[in-house]
């Protein structure tokens, strides 16, 4: 189901508070931590959500880092998540921009385009985010730990379009701009993350966190790119030695 524009601007209102609550926790807690592991992983929900697209998608994310010291970890990042977005040609590059213009001007020229008609696409997304780099933590708290990192990796999308039935005209826009009826890209991303994982035992605990990445999809088609925002939260598990004797 399509997200709509009210629950996209209160996603990072909700966002926001979130982690000034995780911020207000930590400033209550006391005692630096004794005990840290050489690894973790973590698993848990995701969703992405990229509001220039009207995309929004749910999915589940994995991570598992060694770390050197206990201020900070080298990692593998890897997300994978489905959910829909809106095409709409304001969205596309110039020139595709004018020649849909062109041919929709045609068709009302020949009376073959409804009056008040909106050419609009939607489309089913599958998108896979692939990471690694290093991750900065701060320890000062016995029972929370406070990270922040670079994000820096690869985003691979496959979008299929599924015109409203009976909309023959964005039927024959999908046949000329996707003839095989499926588009896929890969592309760089870059941006920054952080959260917090709250620590229930030496080895247990719970991770929330959130990233903010820029990439450019689909540049062949779309004129712009895009800032996605990710929010992800469930079970850390900690494991190995203690490396903060």
């Amino acid at each position: 189901m399509e997200a709509q524009p009210g629950d996209r601007r209160s996603k990072p209102t909700l966002l926001t508070t979130l982690l000034l609550g995780v911020m207000l926790l930590a400033s209550r807690a006391n005692s630096q931590q004794t005990y840290v592991t050489r690894y973790d992983t973590f698993t848990g929900f995701t969703f992405l959500d990229s509001p220039h697209v009207s995309l929004f998608e749910n999915g589940f994310h994995y991570q598992i880092g060694v770390r050197p010291t206990t201020w900070y970890s080298l990692g593998f990042d890897y997300s994978v998540s489905a959910g829909n977005l809106t095409l709409t040609p304001n969205l596309l590059t110039t020139t595709l921009q004018q020649q849909l213009g062109a041919e929709l001007a045609g068709l009302a020229a020949a009376g073959k385009l409804p009056s008040g008609y909106t050419l609009v696409v939607p489309a089913h997304s599958f998108t896979q985010t692939f990471a690694a780099g290093p991750q900065l933590a701060y320890r000062h708290f016995k029972t929370v730990t406070l990270f922040l990192r670079p994000d820096l990796g690869a985003i691979h999308e496959a979008a299929t379009p599924h015109p409203a039935a009976g909309d023959l005209i964005a039927e024959g826009v999908v046949q000329q701009l996707v003839p095989s009826g499926k588009k896929t890209d890969w592309t760089p991303f870059y941006g920054f993350g952080g959260g917090t994982d709250f620590l229930f035992t030496k080895h247990v605990g719970l991770r929330v966190q959130s990233d903010l990445v820029y990439d450019h999809l689909f540049s062949d088609l779309l004129k712009d790119g895009r800032f996605t925002v990710r929010f992800s939260v469930g079970p850390i598990f900690n494991f190995g030695n203690n490396i903060a004797k």
